[in-house]
């Protein structure tokens, strides 16, 4: 506390101040402790400075040395004033200011990627942050606990819907309550979601096809691996389906769903093997089809000899390039997504983005409607460099 008894000291050979610049010294400082009280401000104790200058009359040296201390003085009720008001100041952040993530199959290391990218923006923040959603891949139980989580008003939630078409109601009730809604990894882009972050999955279909091209030179009929109806899935295949354009010897001549579980993918690529039907390659368009269809090329010692494109950069997708069974893999940035997903709805929330007065009532979000968050191809070539450079993370449930 700071008081008349504990006024600001400054050792001077001078003549003292004057009664009424100690009255200007103590009211100053008195206003800040009353606006403001802090405990212990220490006194700042500033050593004796030997003056180097030519020899004055009583009266310069006099008027020097009062302007040395008025100056000292000044200084030093400005910082500790702002010391006080910057102590005063109220947090930018609500103390119980919370954000969602929700996804479905949330057990898989894609999403735990995702998790960190979340937590790491909201530990910036000083902010809230938890993953939910259903550990297997279960659309309406996704949706339930979107509903769920909207009833509880959060600040903002970050969503990658597994069906489009039964989420669209529910975002535009989230949005009617004020509760802004970010889509992240997979959209639903007829519904009023403020924005998309993620993957370009026509363009990264486009590239698992042009890897696929350059590993079955001449003809090649190729299966591929998906989730049917889940809205990035389908712009991926859609990108495929467009790249074989530009090689039109390759035929896309089987669409595999594995529901997103490695065990489906490798029943199936294993049932297409046994049966000896014609497939020069496999492109995995979804997390787990890629170990899925590698363990069944082991299991008929095929590794090598059918080429995998693969998608996503699972620990197992990646042990299996480097056994040689997964020749490449179009490897996504969910903690990017997920961490400029929770920095766009904290500007949301907070109407940070002075475009509009308030996004609730503008005809346009001042946020940007899509963020491509780019892949990174990985194969033999760069699978160590690529392990070394990545930050460990949480690991499945």
């Amino acid at each position: 506390m700071v008081s008349r008894r504990h006024s600001i000291k400054i050792e001077h050979s001078g003549p003292q101040v004057s009664a009424s610049e100690q009255v200007i010294e103590v009211e100053v400082t008195r206003s800040f402790v009353q606006k403001c009280p802090v405990r212990n401000v220490l006194e700042p104790n500033f050593p004796k400075v030997q003056e180097n200058t030519p020899q004055a009359g009583p009266s310069a040296k006099g008027e020097f040395q009062m302007r040395r201390h008025s100056a000292t003085l000044v200084s030093v009720l400005i910082f500790v004033g702002a010391a006080l008001v910057a102590s005063c100041a109220k947090s930018y952040h609500e103390e119980n200011e919370r954000y969602v993530f929700v996804a479905t199959n949330i057990n898989l290391p894609y999403w735990q990627e995702a998790q960190a990218g979340f937590a790491d923006a909201a530990k910036g923040l000083g902010v809230k942050s938890e993953l939910s959603g259903p550990t297997t891949y279960d659309p309406h139980a996704e949706v339930g606990m979107f509903r769920e989580i909207v009833d509880q008003h959060p600040a903002g939630i970050c969503l990658s819907a597994a069906r489009p078409e039964i989420f669209q109601a529910e975002i535009d009730k989230a949005i009617a309550l004020g509760i802004p809604v970010i889509c992240v990894d997979s959209d639903v882009p007829d519904s009023k979601r403020l924005m998309y972050i993620g993957t370009d999955n026509f363009k990264a279909g486009r590239e698992s096809l042009r890897r696929m091209a350059a590993l079955v030179p001449g003809r090649g009929n190729i299966a591929v691996v998906t989730i049917p109806g889940q809205h990035n899935l389908e712009d991926r295949v859609a990108g495929v389906a467009d790249a074989l354009k530009n090689f039109p010897a390759i035929k896309l001549t089987k669409i595999l769903d594995d529901k997103g579980d490695a065990r489906n993918a490798y029943d199936q690529v294993s049932d297409l093997l046994q049966k000896k039907e014609k497939i020069d390659g496999i492109i995995c368009l979804e997390a787990t089809g890629g170990s899925g269809a590698a363990e069944a090329l082991h299991r008929l010692s095929l590794e090598g000899k059918l080429p995998i494109v693969a998608f996503d950069n699972d620990p197992e997708t990646l042990d299996w390039i480097d056994r040689g069974a997964i020749t490449a893999t179009i490897t996504q940035k969910p903690y990017v997504m997920s961490y400029y997903g929770l920095k766009f709805l904290d500007d949301l929330h907070h109407n940070a983005v002075h475009q509009f007065n308030d996004w609730r009532t503008a005809i346009a979000p001042p946020t940007p409607t899509f963020v491509d968050t780019g892949t990174v191809v990985v194969d033999k070539r760069n699978l160590k460099i690529y392990r070394e450079a990545l930050v460990a993370h949480p690991k499945p449930l």
